[in-house]
Parts: structure tokens; sequence; C-alpha cells
């Protein structure tokens, strides 16, 4: 495919300078404690610091992060290929803006993704060429105008967005690796290598490190390897082997769903719906199947058939290529001339969490699908991992660089622990959004469930299989019965009530959702690496998730990720371009931005700033915002913060005169500032400033944030 062979630009777009991260108490037995733990982690004792178990997009972003933050990692894999099946495809907002940041990822994600409006909707139709019962547009024209994020959501199928990170990989030096059996004798894991066909076993935790125990297979051999690393991140998926070897269990909704996913061609299809009825997903509700399809790529002809799945009359076996295609015949509608099933997998949807996302002194870690599971609606799944490595990667570097102690990892838990939970039960709430369509049909899948329970219960262990699959199959024929033309029609009277309810539906954004901009872009930690404060909202719940679109509202509030606006540095007037306040946060460095204004109370609050980054070793920016153009701006930062350097004066690029300013987009004042985390969420403010010693203000903000004020003194 054409996106293997990109050219990467923007390289150098959004790096930083480096600078020595060393030790960060004032005390002698603090920087001892440190510089202890340090040395034995960060590779001085030839241990590898980092090792990840499970290269799924998940995985390999935090190697990517750790990699740019000067960590040594490496990854296990124990599949012995990556999966080409699509898998997860919707990538939302903040993804994109994290992507965005890895060397133009987020552009070619945009640009190799099908045209937006070949999937900006969802259909529900009795067939692929029938009659159409509904549609929804999940776009709305402030999703592209860039005024809340500096980037759109994407529709990108994961094995795509694998290959590009994989890219990403190999150009900083990163080695994929198969040959497991021919290197057994080689136990050392080097950093920045993918083991692939590599099963973990076992994870033993000891003074001196942990030892991760993985299994190779292959040629009728059998190898056992031991690697020694200081911390193991499980991303390794739903069945997680990483979180069963912890003992962690999970809370939550098993088995909402079993399901099989069919991931076929047919170019035939393609074209098709991309002249007749273009759309990301489609609802096909008949009398001989249902199912929804999911459009990876129309151009491409690509495509995942998701149909219900009822174990144990129902075998997997049974979907075997011929069979799939006949299923794919009756809910197109018609034969396809180039149909090709590619694979076939079963599935089952859960909503659950894990109760701790940390065991073994915090040296063992879960992210992404191991952390927790997520019914696909709303696309949450990938999305919520994506943004858990972007928040734990600061940490591990800050650990392992002697920036911070390592207790500040537990306000990992503390912080993605939450949203996961939240995230759950906006997925659960979207999910039965999406069973009120067919339950407005007549076809409510709740009674299907019903029914098979109820034939497990009943004739379980008293009918042979065979009768119990045609038992099942009868009655679902029945109940499919309710989706005939005789009935669904406005000349029947039952089939006229039943569409005007589901049109009602629609009118009233009742049904699956795609988009959730507030919880999207507007997730925020309450407690964790941060410090509250009395007038934000911090220490309250998020609102309980509707499952319904609900725009985002910036927000400065501690622990909110950092707003969006477009500006210019003043030092650069000849260069036009613009770029987001996003951008002042650097991904090749653990460094912290301090946003202030061009007044003499911030200058001394950034003065006081730069003296407490000094004493505790921590990088540190300063970025004065200026609302009025003005050629003396870096004139005056430059005396005012003498003798420091790292700083950057920037205007408002505002597209309309009448755009808030950057303070009252922040709603505070101009004598305010914010503090910003290297995962661009917002760890301190001070609405109108400080009026008592800024410096044992800030003093005490760095030990809050990082974790000090528990840490041995």
């Amino acid at each position: 495919m054409g996106f293997l062979g990109i050219t990467r630009r923007f390289r150098g777009l959004y790096r930083s300078g480096t600078r020595n991260n060393v030790l960060l108490c004032s005390s002698y037995l603090q920087r001892r404690f440190l510089s202890d733990y340090y040395d034995g982690i960060n590779g001085q004792n030839s241990v590898l610091p980092v090792l990840i178990v499970g290269a799924g997009p998940v995985g390999l972003v935090l190697s990517i992060f750790l990699t740019k933050l000067g960590v040594k990692c490496a990854v296990l894999e124990k599949s012995s290929a990556f999966s080409r099946h699509p898998q997860a495809h919707f990538i939302n907002n903040r993804s994109m803006e994290v992507f965005r940041k890895l060397n133009g990822l987020g552009d070619e994600i945009l640009r190799y993704q099908p045209p937006v409006d070949l999937w900006r909707k969802f259909i529900y139709c009795t067939s692929l060429t029938g009659p159409v019962l509904g549609s929804v547009d999940h776009m709305q024209p402030q999703d592209f105008d860039h005024i809340v994020s500096p980037v759109s959501v994407a529709h990108f199928s994961q094995y795509k967005l694998m290959r590009l990170l994989i890219e990403q990989l190999e150009d900083i030096g990163f080695h994929i690796r198969s040959d497991g059996l021919m290197n057994s004798a080689d136990c050392k894991l080097a950093e920045k290598e993918i083991l692939l066909g590599h099963e973990c076993k076992s994870i033993n935790v000891t003074e001196n490190g942990i030892t991760v125990t993985a299994h190779v297979t292959g040629e009728g051999k059998h190898v056992r390897k031991d690697f020694l690393c200081n911390f193991v991140v499980g991303t390794d998926g739903a069945g997680s082997t990483v979180r069963k070897l912890m003992g962690t269990a999970m809370s939550g909704e098993q088995d909402l769903q079993k399901l099989v996913s069919v991931h076929f061609m047919s170019q035939d299809l393609g074209q098709y719906l991309i002249k007749e009825r273009p759309g990301m997903l489609f609802f096909i509700f008949n009398t001989e199947a249902t199912g929804v399809l999911v459009a990876h790529d129309p151009k491409q002809g690509e495509f995942v058939l998701q149909v219900p799945f009822y174990p144990p009359q129902q075998k997997f076996e049974d979907f075997n290529p011929g069979m799939c295609e006949q299923l794919i015949f009756k809910l197109v509608g018609r034969e396809l001339a180039d149909i090709n099933v590619l694979d076939v997998k079963p599935w089952v949807m859960h909503a659950e969490v894990a109760e701790t996302f940390l065991a073994g002194n915090n040296r063992i870690i879960l992210a992404g699908d191991a952390a927790h599971r997520f019914p696909p609606a709303g696309g949450f799944g990938m999305n919520t991992g994506i943004q858990d490595v972007h928040n734990l990667a600061w940490k591990l570097a800050s650990v392992l660089k002697g920036i911070a102690p390592p207790s500040i990892l537990s306000t990992y838990e503390t912080e993605r622990r939450q949203i996961a939970l939240f995230n759950t039960a906006l997925s659960v709430q979207n999910f039965k959004a999406a069973m009120a369509v067919p339950a407005a049909l007549g076809l409510d899948p709740r009674i299907a469930n019903s029914v098979h329970r109820a034939i497990n219960d009943t004739f379980g262990s008293i009918l042979p299989s065979g009768l119990q699959r045609t038992i099942l199959d009868g009655i679902f024929s029945i109940g499919r019965m309710q989706l005939s033309n005789y009935l669904l029609n406005e000349n029947n009277p039952l089939g006229s009530s039943r569409l005007s309810r589901l049109r009602q539906i629609f009118e009233e954004g009742k049904s699956l959702q795609l988009q959730f901009p507030a919880e999207d872009l507007g997730f925020r930690y309450s407690k964790g690496a941060l410090v509250s404060d009395g007038d934000s909202l911090s220490g309250a719940p998020q609102e309980t998730p509707t499952g319904r679109r609900r725009d985002y509202i910036p927000s400065s509030d501690p622990g909110s990720r950092l707003p969006h606006m477009q500006i210019r540095a003043l030092s650069e007037l000849l260069n036009k371009d613009a770029f987001s306040t996003l951008d002042l946060v650097s991904v090749d460095n653990v460094e912290f931005v301090l946003i202030i204004a061009p007044v003499e109370e911030s200058y001394q609050l950034a003065r006081a700033a730069f003296k407490v980054a000094e004493e505790f070793k921590i990088p540190l920016k300063v970025c004065i915002m200026w609302q009025q153009k003005s050629t003396g701006g870096v004139v005056n930062s430059k005396k005012a913060l003498f003798p420091w350097t790292n700083f950057i004066d920037v205007i408002e690029a505002k597209s309309c005169p009448t755009s808030p300013s950057w303070w009252d987009l922040c709603q505070m004042t101009d004598r305010g500032a914010i503090l910003v985390r290297p995962d661009e969420h917002i760890g301190w403010r001070a609405k109108t400033g400080i009026k008592n010693n800024p410096h044992l203000v800030l003093k005490k903000v760095f030990s809050a944030v990082l974790g000090l004020e528990s840490s041995p003194t």
C-alpha cells in the first residue's frame, strides 16, 4: 500500500532543546535516594528499564513515547506476526492530538484515511441494496473548523495504524525479530527490540528487579527465556496475561454480547456503496439475517461484518468462508461478484475495569485493554489506551531520570482508572442506545438473549445439540418476521407506529453516537499529579454519562487538558505560520510549561518558577502570552527573565476579532498563570496571581505535582 513508503515531514517541529535531568530534592538524603534508584533502573546495571508486553497500538505508542523521552525499552509479543484484522478504526480527537505530535503521524492518518464523506454517516436499512430506515450524520461543521482542537477525528483501520507506528519505530532504531529459536541461547533483551512469538509465562519481582519468563515455540521446539527488567507494562489486550499473573480481578459487566467478526474484501460492494449510500456503519435488519457492517475502506473494498453469536447451539466452526459468504449476500441483498473472506474471529463484549492498574511495588503496570474492556460503542477502547500511555510515559521517564520519586506512579492509577470507569459507563450507555433501534422495530436483543439463556437453562442438558440449534433458529426466525415488508410499512398500523418511533429516536439523538467531544477533549483528572484550587471543579466528579453527544467547553481547571488556541511566536514575526498552544509542550523532554501574561507580577512568578526548577532540577519552559502585537515584547521578556533563556513570547492568532482572548477562554484574568504537565494536562493554576512569596508557593506546587511530599527526606 502507498502509505508504507511515506516520507516523514516536520520531524523537528515539536522538538525542544535538551537539558540534563538529574536529581530532584534540595536535601542530600533525597538526592542520594533517587541517585541510587536511578542508577539501578535506567540501565547502569545492564538491566532493561522498561519491558512492554504486547505489541498492539497501545504498546507501540508507549515504546515511541519512552524512546523520545530517553528511556530504554523493548517489547515482547506472543503472536508470531502482526494482525491484519482491521479491529479498531475510529480515532477520536484527543488521540489524534497525541498522534499529531509524533513526527506528524496525525497528518499521515488524515492523508490516508477514506474521504470523510464516505464515513460520516451510520445507515439503518433492511439490506444494503434495500430500503433505508434512517441515517445519522455524525459530523458537524465545528468538527472541522479547528477552533477547539488543531486536528479532526479519523477513520483508519488498526492494522494500518500499526504499520505507521512500526515505521516510526524503525526510524528511531527499533528492530523487529521473529527468530526467537535461532537466538535461544541469548536471553539478554536489548533496547529497541520487538520480539515476536514470545509468550509471557511468569513475572517474578525481586529487590534486584523483575524477571519475565517467556516461551518460544516453533519447528517442534520449545524454548524458555528469562529477561531482567525494572518495570513491566502490560499492554497485551483484553485477555491480558500480565493482568492474570498479577492476580488482578476485573469488575463490571461480563458477556454483554457474543459476536463473530468476518473480515472480507469486495470491490463490487465498495463501489456500490460509494455511489449509492456511503457510510461507516450499516445496521441491517431483515427476515433472513441481522448484522452490522463496518466499511473500513470502501475504495479498497475492505469490510468487517459483525453478527450475533449464540453458543453452544451455534458453533464457531460453522462460520466457514462459504457460510459467511451466504450470510453476507443475505445482508447485502444480492450476490457479490468478487467476495473474498479473509478472516473470521469470535469475540465477547465486556464492560469491565481492572481493580488495580499497579502491582509489585508499582513496577508492574497495566494499560489499554489489559486495564479496561469496553463495548465498542463510541470507539473508546483503543483511544482510552493511547491516552493511558500518554499519561504514563512522562511519569515513568520522570522516575527513570531522577526527576520524581517512584511514588508518582501511583497517580497514574488514580487518574486513569477514574477515566476508565467513566468511559465504561459511557460505552454501556451508548451500547444501550444502539439496542434501542432494533427494539423499536420489534426485534429486542434483550429478548433474544433471554431466549438463548432459557434454552441453555432448560434444554441444555436434555435435548441433543442439533435439536437445540433447530429450536433456537426457529424462534429467531419467527422474531425476524417482525421485519417483513408486510408488517414494517406505513400502511400497517403496527409498522407505522414502529417506524414513527424509529424516526423519533434518530431526531432526538438517542441512537448509537460516534462522537463525544465533551468527554473526549474535556475529560478531567479530579486528583493525582495536580494541585486543585478552590474555584475549580477539580474535586467534583464528571457528569453522569448520558450516551448523547455534548459539546466540549474549554477549561483551565487543574486536571483538564490545556485549551487549544492558535498562536504565533513573536520572535518570528515574518513567519506567518500559526501553531497550537498544545505545541508548547515538548514530546522529547519531560518539560513543564508555565504560561503567563507580560505583566510584572507574572514575570516575578516566572523568575521564582525558574529558581525552583533549578533547585529541583526540573526542566521548565515559560510562555509569555501576548494579546496585542508588540515588537518590544521579546526585548522586555529577555530583560525581565534574565539570566534564564528557556522562554517563548507568543501572540494570539485569532481568526475572528470577536473571538475570546486566551485568558477569557481560560476564564482567568491576565494576572493569572497556568502550569502545564508534560502530557498537556494542567497541573496547577493561579487565576488572579500570587500575592505572597511566589518562590514558596512554587516549591509546594512542584512538590505536590511530582509527589515529593511522600518521599524520603
